[in-house]
């Protein structure tokens, strides 16, 4: 039986509004800017999630490009998405990103990475270094960026 933990969550509260946050991630060319991982470069202007069933393209600093079927969002509350290889059918995990608005204006904040439908076995091991620490580091460039207004 497999026991392994292959969903891994971080959360923080951020000091901005869920809109503020929610734009930083579902606009792919602002995902560079706090990417805790360090592995995207860049995506094209103009991408702008704004349902499921979008996909959007990023470059990953070691030059392929990925893209990113969207499966779940909520306008300002949840978005998440199943990358693949360009042209590739997607491997099976899953980002996803959940705002919750709390009342004084700020937002909680929760990033999650999911490899339970991973099917690429060449993948499981930069799957299994996907930690806790890893998504916080997302969450603090990102509420640094939402924070900085």
């Amino acid at each position: 039986m497999d026991d392994e933990v292959k969903v891994v969550s971080a959360e923080r509260v951020i000091a901005a509004s869920p809109e503020a946050v929610f734009e930083l991630i579902a606009d792919p060319e602002q995902q560079p800017r706090w990417d805790g991982n360090d592995n995207l470069a860049a995506a094209e202007p103009g991408q702008r999630v704004r349902g499921v069933g979008d996909v959007f393209t990023m470059r990953l600093t070691m030059g392929e490009d990925r893209e990113n079927h969207v499966v779940e969002f909520e306008e300002g509350r949840r978005i998440a998405w199943l990358p693949a290889p360009a042209g590739a059918e997607t491997p099976g995990h899953l980002w996803r990103w959940e705002l919750a608005p709390l009342a004084d204006g700020r937002t909680l904040v929760r990033h999650t990475y999911d490899w339970r439908g991973l099917t690429d076995p060449d993948r499981v091991s930069t799957a299994r270094a996907t930690t806790e620490s890893s998504l916080h580091a997302s969450i603090d460039r990102l509420a640094a960026l939402a924070e900085q207004g």
